[in-house]
């Protein structure tokens, strides 16, 4: 696999598995108005995946669709964060987990949309546009669950505290390679820590959330396909019915 197509995949990974994530929430959310906002937000995140499988799949000569590169690939060979595959739990758990991913989305869309590679370019421009409303979303659930009773800024930090460990892998070193971010096609992750940091430090200070200490033991491990178990489970649900009928033109 060249380093674009794994670069498109993980972009792509990354959305889908979040977007299905959050459409698990439909029907279930705690308030009418957070049901319908959690599923166009889910609706946005599967919007863009596909547009960036349909790039991936061109990148890579047509050999698969963006079909196949959803429905008929094991979870080894996802290149989704780790953070993304993580259940719900309980509504602040979900939040914390997409703010914490939305920090970082903004500021890693809001630069691809500069890129050198023109499919991927456009792509950016119209998800950056959304991601400023998810980011939006979240921060604000964030301050007013992290300031609110003290059972909801229990649980919201609870959540941040569980999270946390899986924050490192969106600023990995070496991925993606160094010619993508040469060739100005990729965007260094790493230069967008302490921005992102800077983001997240200045919603926890509208809360009384804290930030776990430096010594927690950060996990990786979702953009060289080990993942957790929850990817297994998400997938085998995702994948069923493609899988139970692959001669269907979806």
């Amino acid at each position: 696999m060249s380093p674009l197509v794994a670069y498109l995949l993980s972009l792509a990974d990354d959305r889908l598995i979040l977007g299905h994530r959050l459409s698990e929430w439909c029907g279930h959310a705690p308030i009418l108005e957070e049901d319908i906002a959690l599923a166009n937000i889910a609706l946005d995140c599967i919007g863009q995946s596909a547009l960036l499988y349909g790039i991936a799949a061109e990148a890579e000569g047509n050999v698969r669709t963006a079909d196949q590169l959803v429905y008929f690939r094991e979870g080894v060979e996802y290149r989704n964060l780790l953070l993304v595959e993580q259940t719900n739990g309980d509504f602040a758990r979900t939040i914390v987990r997409q703010f914490l991913y939305d920090a970082f989305g903004i500021l890693l869309f809001e630069r691809l949309q500069r890129s050198t590679h023109a499919p991927l370019a456009a792509v950016a421009q119209k998800a950056y546009k959304e991601l400023k409303y998810h980011f939006r979303h979240s921060s604000h659930w964030v301050v007013r669950l992290g300031d609110g009773t003290e059972e909801s800024i229990s649980r919201t930090q609870r959540a941040v505290n569980d999270l946390w460990r899986y924050t490192d892998e969106m600023f990995g070193a070496g991925f993606p390679e160094a010619e993508l971010i040469t060739s100005g096609t990729a965007v260094d992750p790493q230069l967008l820590r302490q921005e992102w940091r800077t983001s997240v430090e200045g919603i926890f200070a509208q809360t009384s959330l804290t930030i776990p200490d430096a010594n927690t033991v950060m996990l990786t491990g979702g953009r060289t396909g080990r993942h957790t178990e929850n990817l297994g489970h998400l997938l085998a649900e995702m994948q069923i019915v493609a899988r139970s009928y692959p001669e269907i033109a979806w």
